[in-house]
């Protein structure tokens, strides 16, 4: 008798919990819901009014739905301007800078998070302080450095300053340093090498914050504009977001329909890539900095 009524004292708080904590999680998942469509409202109008005419884009009230659906301006942003080329450029680009920031900044995570050499902590310092310093005060700088090379208007010049990244080191060397110490001991035993250890023991288990750091670097160089509307000059080296300013003050004002739609088949590519990422992206950044 005392044993039951003991399992009912105790089981009455779990069962009141219950009612709460289902509350507690609707009360976050409609509000999580609502914050999600705020954020979205932006993307949705620019594909409604992508698909709208010249007439019904200022209308007041404005429509979210196109009283008239006008899927010819996909077609007239993509034949307005050589695209094709932006879009190979843009991709070119951001692929290979992508694929060189993993590369050094796995080598010089690796580096500061798991090798002892004087003057290590000192060093990381001054590296990790060049993130404070603002892109536009290295660009003059930068562009009469690229000028000397002769690499102007090259794609080197879209590429080489960007293959490293002080903010990526520090990421992969957050997650490095989580990597217990028997496991590079064990390596080292079996006569496992620092590289080897690095690309078959550390970067499996780092994927997450790999794909952040790829996410990162991808869409970082695919939404620049100001760099390569300095470094480029001819249009066969164009990217997409300097091919963008085709719609803007041309004859007869911006065509807004248009730039839309061109701005809407500019965003797909890094939807889709984080989509791809999305998952590691988040486990990533869950997982950066715990460990100093």
């Amino acid at each position: 008798m005392t044993s039951r009524v003991e399992l009912r004292s105790a089981t009455r708080p779990r069962l009141l919990r219950r009612p709460r904590e289902a509350a507690f999680a609707i009360f976050w998942y409609v509000f999580l819901s609502c914050a999600a469509i705020v954020v979205m409202m932006p993307y949705i109008w620019m594909i409604s009014t992508s698909l709208k005419g010249t007439e019904e884009i200022f209308t007041y009230p404005p429509t979210w739905i196109p009283r008239e659906w006008h899927f010819h301006n996909y077609v007239d942003a993509w034949n307005a301007a050589p695209f094709g080329r932006y879009f190979f450029n843009s991709l070119f680009v951001a692929v290979i800078v992508t694929a060189g920031q993993l590369i050094t900044c796995s080598l010089a995570a690796y580096a500061f998070a798991r090798m002892e050499f004087k003057g290590k902590n000192v060093a990381f310092t001054l590296f990790l302080s060049t993130t404070m310093i603002s892109a536009q005060v290295t660009l003059i700088p930068s562009y009469l450095l690229l000028k000397e090379l002769g690499w102007l208007d090259t794609y080197m010049a879209l590429m080489v300053p960007f293959l490293a990244s002080a903010f990526g080191i520090f990421m992969l060397r957050q997650a490095f340093m989580t990597i217990p110490q028997d496991l590079e001991d064990a390596a080292k035993m079996d006569g496992c090498g620092r590289l080897r250890f690095l690309v078959q023991v550390i970067l499996p288990l780092t994927k997450p914050m790999l794909a952040s750091q790829a996410l990162f670097a991808f869409m970082g160089n695919w939404n620049s504009y100001l760099w390569p509307l300095i470094v480029t000059t001819s249009k066969h080296l164009r990217t997409l977001q300097v091919g963008l300013r085709y719609f803007v003050g041309q004859e007869g004002g911006t065509q807004w329909g248009v730039f839309m739609a061109a701005t809407v088949f500019v965003s797909v590519p890094v939807v889709l890539f984080y989509f791809l990422v999305q998952k590691s992206f988040v486990e990533g950044i869950a997982l950066t900095g715990i460990r100093g």
